[in-house]
């Protein structure tokens, strides 16, 4: 016969003596827990094969040391043997109880959730999805009723059954901000191949909780002293974004919008009840009719925000490095050293820091929907919607984290446990347009659409590239990815004031990233560009033009031969033998050579398509400061119908070189890198050629 030790646990007036009288029809014995006043109540007995024993641990609200009941309670459940939990919670305040449940998930041990007081519950009018609730905590869970014995019997086979089967590990999960960290410290345990008792993820998790014990244990190892800051500097995080040091209080903040979520996922409540402030927003903004189109309003006043405000100091950065690069001319002067560091370095990374603005206002926009707590709600809002496209309700988090950059994207998508549903998730975020591509839609927006539009026109450019991933996604999940849905819950944290210091440290943080990337990455390539287009010389051609140029008297022949001379030199020069290489596979597209180099180069960083074109369309004389620089060469040189489909394919093709490698890593092989490559390249020239063909018949 098995023996089987099993830990009663649950809040206080949740029915846990009630329950376990039910279960053993009164064979209770009564006694004290060693050393303490605390009552302990337990029973024994036989059922097929096994003998039974159940110990009703005293009620605490949470794993505490606050009271004696929780010290003694936590004490049992760390240090003496059992073999499995049964958590008793109250059906009518689920998410209330819950909470302690998402402690007792940190335990690692087998356990079952008992949802007792199932026939108040529904004279309440609340109706719980125990299977989706399961599937959610990883963990059974069983409708009871304690005062009409429904359901005992299910609970207690569940019991006997669930002995037989190996644990599974907690589904517990946290926040992408938490997450990120633990994953951090996952990654150096992984690299230092430390050995341990426990995993890696629950290692990471104590140690972030600063439990006593655990830090004990680690500071005796070798490896502490490399570990130390990692930790250090993962606390700074979260004490930055949370915007308090007490890191209990962020990890009860955690835990309680986990509870929250799932109940959000798996309760309906059939009648009314009076809502609280948060509950009275949520019915707005989760509204089903109408919470989308409030997103989508939201996300249209960030675009028009990013142009219109975004568009202030841009004659002024550009003015800045126009001036720029002619004192440098007047430092090093018109000759190659002169052009390699006007034309080349400061025309090239100027491009970029151009649209500086822009990506701050983005990354403010964006930031400010994460810290107020509506992202969270939006991802809930949206999982029914992803499930008609084949995604997770999750996926909506790595997906908008694309918005901004495309390597935490992918990172983010770690917390997609299915296999399947990651990897289309990691296929689809190239579709939404990362801050790099940014600059591209407002250089192009600006050009061809005017001030006034180019806000519209960038929300609509964002919306579709986010429609055309979710058709691909589906795609994907038909032909290539088959598999169940797994179940969803999003973290519901409560409403919050946005924090101006977190705001700060996010839109900080990342405009200095992008400066980084503009005097590093950006540098090198425009540099590189700059040389690819003047090289080789010909000497000769340049010659013949001069005497032409010589020969004219009109200052209007003189401007068209020196363009002339100047297209022809591109043409020839190593950047235009790599256009015209490649041009053949991309005419059907109505692109020229130059706009397929500017695509080619923005594989490195799509940064760089701007810096290209800032490069290749600023050379001409009749391109000058007062005419509008860039923009007008733009619009003078591209077709509108070109336009659209050099837009399309930079919405979809392959992201940067930096996030592709990050997504090769998260995928698992770099096989996946191979497949991406083809399908974002084959989808963007299909999109691309019907948008140009379609573009020349309106027009």
């Amino acid at each position: 016969m098995k023996n089987l030790k099993i830990a009663l646990v649950g809040q206080p007036n949740v029915g846990k003596s009630m329950l376990i009288n039910a279960i053993s029809n009164s064979r209770l014995r009564v006694g004290n827990f060693s050393g303490v006043t605390v009552e302990k109540a337990e029973v024994s007995f036989d059922f097929h094969n096994h003998s039974i024993r159940i110990i009703d641990l005293p009620g605490t609200y949470s794993l505490n040391d606050y009271t004696q009941d929780e010290k003694v309670t936590k004490d049992f459940l760390e240090n003496e043997e059992y073999d499995m939990i049964i958590n008793v919670v109250d059906a009518t305040s689920l998410e209330r109880n819950l909470f302690l449940t998402t402690q007792l998930l940190g335990l690692n041990k087998k356990m079952i959730v008992a949802l007792n007081m199932m026939d108040e519950a529904k004279k309440e009018g609340i109706c719980i999805d125990e299977e989706q609730l399961s599937s959610i905590l990883g963990t059974p869970c069983v409708k009871v009723s304690a005062v009409t014995k429904k359901g005992i019997g299910k609970l207690v086979n569940r019991t006997v059954d669930m002995s037989s089967f190996e644990q599974e590990s907690s589904k517990l999960v946290f926040s992408d901000t938490v997450e990120e960290e633990i994953e951090n410290i996952v990654n150096f345990l992984v690299e230092k191949k430390y050995k341990k008792d426990v995993s890696y993820r629950d290692l990471a998790i104590k140690l972030l909780e600063e439990e006593p014990r655990t830090y004990k244990k680690m500071h005796d190892e070798p490896i502490w002293i490399e570990l130390l800051p990692i930790i250090r500097e993962a606390l700074n995080h979260l004490y930055i974004h949370y915007d308090t040091k007490d890191i209990e209080e962020i990890f009860s903040e955690e835990k309680a919008a986990f509870a929250k979520g799932a109940v959000m996922e798996t309760v309906e409540f059939k009648k009314d009840i009076k809502k609280s402030i948060t509950e009275k927003i949520d019915s707005v903004l989760l509204h089903k009719f109408f919470g989308i189109p409030i997103f989508l309003f939201f996300m249209w006043g960030l675009f028009q925000l990013t142009f219109e405000v975004g568009s202030i100091p841009m004659d002024w950065i550009d003015a800045f490095f126009t001036s720029l690069g002619d004192y440098a001319k007047t430092i090093f002067g018109d000759g190659e050293l002169g052009s390699l560091v006007a034309d080349g370095a400061i025309a090239g990374v100027g491009a970029v820091v151009l649209f500086l603005p822009n990506i701050m206002i983005l990354f403010f926009g964006i930031a400010l929907l994460e810290t107020t707590g509506y992202m969270s709600r939006v991802a809930f809002l949206l999982d029914g919607f992803f499930h008609k496209f084949g995604l997770h309700g999750k996926s909506f988090i790595p997906l908008v984290t694309g918005f901004g950059c495309s390597v935490p994207a992918y990172m983010s998508a770690r917390t997609l446990k299915n296999d399947k549903d990651r990897l289309i998730t990691l296929f689809i975020i190239g579709f939404m347009s990362c801050g790099a591509k940014l600059p591209v839609y407002v250089l192009f927006a600006g050009a061809f659409f005017g001030a006034q539009s180019a806000g519209n026109v960038l929300f609509i450019i964002y919306i579709v590239g986010a429609m055309f991933g979710l058709i691909a996604a589906k795609v994907l999940k038909v032909l290539v990815f088959k598999g169940k849905d797994e179940p969803f819950v999003m973290e519901m944290p409560k409403y919050r004031m946005p924090s101006l210091k977190l705001l700060w440290h996010t839109v900080t943080t990342k405009s200095i990233m992008y400066l980084k990337k503009a005097g590093t990455f950006i540098l090198a390539a425009s540099i590189f560009i700059w040389f690819a287009s003047n090289y080789p010389k010909y000497p000769l051609i340049e010659a013949e033009f001069e005497t032409k140029i010589e020969m004219v008297q009109s200052a209007d022949k003189k401007s068209e031969l020196s363009n002339e001379l100047t297209h022809k030199l591109l043409e020839k020069s190593y950047l235009g033998i790599i256009g015209k290489s490649t041009e053949p596979f991309f005419a059907p597209l109505g692109f020229d050579w130059r706009l397929t180099v500017a695509l080619e180069t923005g594989l490195a960083a799509k940064e760089i398509v701007v810096s290209t074109l800032g490069v290749l369309y600023s050379l001409g004389e009749d391109v000058t400061e007062e005419s509008g620089g860039l923009i007008d060469a733009i619009k003078k040189n591209i077709p509108f119908p070109a336009a659209v489909s050099f837009i399309l394919f930079i919405m979809i093709y392959l992201p940067c070189f930096a996030a592709s490698i990050v997504f090769a890593k998260e995928s698992g092989s770099y096989k996946y890198l191979g497949y991406l490559f083809v399908f974002t390249t084959g989808v963007a020239w299909m999109i691309s050629f019907i948008g140009y063909n379609i573009t020349k018949l309106i027009m």
